[in-house]
């Protein structure tokens, strides 16, 4: 945060302290309703305790005192963004070994660090699918408690997967007789892993359904759960009121998860048509990460990824984004979902103009990163529009992102539940 994002975040929190009645307005050049894609023009925003109360056109605010009227006259106003696949502990430009010796608490940190990033992306939702030691549900809480700043997350605790597969950790000898966190195998072992995480703070439920790209050891199209054991999964998650998110590369793998119920299929590699109308059926989301490999294969060698994992990469990406594609021409569900971690984090934008490339308009990939993202979550009544009774997650741009969907790198503005944050 910049000094005069800090004054201004500082300043807003003085006023509610003092003025539980001050009202905060935001006026600019021009608003974009996600709904149906139509620039409003000169929008007038009244916000009160963190909740849009009013949209009105071409009309100065009535201040009060203790009122605050924010003018943004040559820029376009957005939802706040939402991403729904991160990793906020991992740092792309770490090697995995390093990372093995990385404590929790140092992972916890590294989160505080990139959720803040992220927020001054643009990005004030995100869904973190895994992360060790319950890391980002400590990070999470944080920023509710207002300890430190960063956006919304739903956090999943340690993703669940089988022994030896792509969550659990095969880069340590026999004889260590390590097992990642989040390993169950058995339908009764993995409803105790979903209410382990329960427990501990979890808002969401991840598992691996099939091989990975950078893990150790897994073949990516390969399924490793098996119907039966991502049905409980997925049953226990539901009783319990939580989404589920499946990592699934492989077509079996994506199938079986659906036909489990999951909520969303993240990566969706390798899909097929009968996938693809499974999908369409049950209303399943597709969160697909079609910008990182970009990054994995310019830069990974560098920073130390393994040329197992680069050959995976290789053999993964074009696939996606084939996969991509036929999703988007066939009306499957889409929510944007980057995998930010295996690329720099705060770069998560840049995966819009690639939706765009590869078959989205850019109404969709906004939609994907704010209504759909919402509907995800079973948040729409609160979160993805600028709306009155939403809350006042707002961004701008300099420019239409509807005519330029790069705009969208660079935000100039960030606000998330009343709070100026750039």
């Amino acid at each position: 945060m910049n000094k005069l994002s800090l004054a201004t975040a500082i300043s807003l929190a003085f006023v509610s302290a003092f003025n539980a009645h001050a009202t905060t307005y935001i006026s600019a050049k021009a608003m974009l309703d996600v709904n149906n894609g139509k620039i409003i023009n000169a929008p007038l925003i009244q916000i009160d305790e963190g909740i849009i109360t009013k949209i009105t056109n071409d009309a100065p605010p009535k201040l009060q005192a203790g009122d605050h009227h924010i003018e943004l006259p040559e820029l376009t106003l957005v939802p706040g963004l939402m991403d729904m696949h991160v990793h906020l502990t991992s740092d792309p430009t770490v090697p995995r070994s390093e990372r093995i010796g990385q404590s929790i608490p140092r992972k916890a940190i590294k989160a505080a660090y990139f959720a803040e990033k992220t927020l001054m992306a643009g990005f004030t939702t995100l869904r973190n699918v895994g992360a060790e030691g319950y890391s980002v549900i400590a990070v999470r809480d944080g920023i509710e408690s207002g300890d430190i700043i960063g956006p919304r997350i739903w956090a999943a605790g340690p993703s669940l997967g089988v022994t030896g597969g792509h969550c659990d950790n095969n880069r340590l000898p026999p004889e260590m007789k390590y097992t990642a966190e989040g390993v169950a195998n058995g339908p009764w072992a993995v409803r105790e892993k979903v209410r382990e995480n329960i427990k501990y703070g979890a808002n969401v439920i991840k598992f691996c359904a099939t091989g990975g790209v950078f893990s150790k050891g897994t073949k990516v199209g390969i399924q490793q759960y098996s119907q039966d054991e991502m049905n409980a999964i997925v049953d226990e998650a539901h009783m319990r009121g939580l989404t589920v998110a499946a990592h699934a590369h492989g077509t079996s793998g994506i199938k079986a998860a659906i036909v489990a119920g999951v909520d969303s299929v993240e990566h969706v590699s390798f899909v097929d048509d009968e996938a693809i109308k499974l999908a369409k059926e049950k209303g399943t989301w597709f969160s697909m990460d079609i910008y990182n490999t970009e990054y994995t294969l310019t830069y990974g060698e560098q920073n130390g990824v393994a040329e197992e994992n680069l050959a995976k990469e290789r053999q993964v990406s074009k696939k996606q984004r084939d996969s991509f594609s036929r999703a988007v021409k066939a009306g499957v569900n889409m929510v944007f979902g980057t995998d930010a971690a295996i690329y720099p984090h705060g770069y998560n934008a840049k995966q819009f103009a690639r939706m765009v490339e590869f078959g989205m308009t850019p109404l969709q990939a906004i939609q994907a990163a704010t209504i759909n993202g919402a509907k995800l979550l079973k948040v729409e009544n609160q979160l993805g529009q600028i709306k009155p009774g939403f809350a006042a997650d707002i961004i701008a741009v300099k420019g239409n992102p509807l005519e330029n969907i790069t705009l969208l790198e660079n935000v100039e503005f960030v606000m998330k539940a009343g709070t100026t944050y750039k």
